[in-house]
């Protein structure tokens, strides 16, 4: 039996929309508002959703939008409305709507529109990203994100002026079209090739670490700048260090100049401390709906745990644990004692940077560079402690931390 959700703030409307769906023998679920539509989308996730489009709380093409942009529009939705617009049904379309139906609904609309759609194939969101429209009731990212929107209007290079501990990946995400590619250049690895920019058409370049770039890359960095239009590319790039710190280090002005021509500080995880909760029980919703991981929710102590932890990681990290905690969790609520967060989190999100198409002693260097930037955080930069933790003789660890250019390598005297 077919469960749909109607949403309409009135009451009569409703009953009468419920009363015609039971007699034709659907499950039927009601919510006044948004705030309940969404209540009742995470609780039951219903086979279709009748939704009005204005409503007091939040109006429809808005809860539309969000579910769009969480992964959760793995139902058809169908907009209802007594003051349409063409204009209005177009937007619905476009964000993902099957159909329009204006008030007063005949009967034979209703029925018609309602059988079309549980008769359509459930989208694929295996590829849907998470993005900062997801997260509304937050006042930081959503001026990020109406930030982030306009000065996308402006360039096709956006700089994130962000630490190891922000959330730009999540903002960055936050403009990947469906479908298109995502290319990730990882500068500290000197993943940034100008032969793949076909490859990268029409999509997205994520280059993160931008401080790390060698001379040579800069160069590359410089081509591809070039013929961002002529490949329909959007470049994002991240980095920790600032205009000046740049040319101090003898970078090329004129692309300094450019690079920092617009310019968005994304907050740190620690800035937005109390949604923490919020985005983890999205980020988990996301996994779920993405199949990624079996369906899962947090406990209240669990949320109380990620909240008070320090992510210096960032997003990558805290998305990586709640990933973990998913897929090991042995009953569907996830209750974590304190200091129970899997150690791998921060190491299976950053891995995601290594492609499977490059050589072998790359992506050993990526897990490397993670392995001792976690245990050196976690041992306070204690080298006595790091090597009995790691097994290594000290020489030979400072040695490695070196290559890896890991401040951590100096010599001092531990307590």
């Amino acid at each position: 039996m077919a469960k749909i959700l109607i949403v309409d703030d009135e009451i009569g409307i409703r009953e009468l929309l419920s009363e015609i769906l039971r007699d034709e023998g659907y499950d039927v679920i009601l919510a006044e508002d948004a705030a309940s539509a969404r209540a009742v989308r995470n609780a039951s996730c219903p086979d279709m959703v009748l939704l009005d489009i204005w409503m007091p709380d939040t109006d429809g093409i808005t809860l539309l939008k969000e579910w769009a942009a969480g992964g959760q529009l793995t139902m058809p939705v169908v907009m209802m409305s007594g003051h349409g617009t063409i204009d209005t049904a177009v937007e619905a379309t476009r964000i993902g709507a099957i159909d329009y139906l204006e008030k007063p609904i005949s009967l034979q609309k209703l029925l018609s529109a309602v059988k079309r759609g549980l008769q359509r194939t459930p989208p694929t969101l295996a590829s849907t990203p998470l993005t900062l429209a997801a997260f509304p009731e937050s006042p930081l990212l959503r001026d990020l994100y109406r930030r982030l929107r306009q000065t996308a209007t402006q360039s096709r290079l956006i700089l994130f002026r962000s630490g190891a501990d922000h959330l730009a990946e999540l903002a960055a995400r936050s403009l990947q079209t469906s479908g298109a590619p995502w290319c990730v250049f990882d500068a500290r690895n000197g993943l940034i090739d100008p032969a793949r920019l076909a490859s990268c058409q029409g999509g997205q370049i994520y280059l993160t670490s931008l401080e790390h770039l060698s001379r040579p890359l800069q160069k590359n960095l410089a081509y591809i700048l070039e013929r961002l239009d002529r490949y329909d590319i959007r470049l994002l790039v991240v980095s920790g260090a600032g205009r000046e710190d740049l040319l101090a280090a003898a970078w090329d002005a004129d692309l300094v100049e450019r690079l920092f021509a617009h310019v968005l500080s994304s907050p740190a995880l620690v800035d937005i401390r109390a949604d923490l909760p919020e985005l983890a029980c999205r980020i988990l919703r996301h996994l779920v709906e993405t199949g990624e991981v079996p369906p899962r929710r947090l406990s209240t102590a669990a949320l109380a745990h990620l909240q008070r932890r320090d992510w210096h990681n960032g997003y990558s990290e805290l998305h990586a644990a709640i990933r973990g905690l998913a897929l090991a969790a042995p009953e569907e609520e996830i209750s974590m004692p304190e200091n129970s967060l899997p150690l791998s989190g921060a190491v299976v999100e950053s891995s995601a940077t290594v492609s499977f198409d490059q050589p072998l002693r790359e992506a050993r260097e990526i897990f490397e560079r993670i392995y001792f930037e976690y245990h050196l955080r976690l041992e306070k930069g204690n080298m006595t402690r790091l090597a009995q933790k790691t097994g290594l003789e000290r020489t030979h660890l400072y040695r490695k931390l070196r290559q890896l250019g890991l401040h951590g390598g100096r010599r001092r005297e531990e307590n």
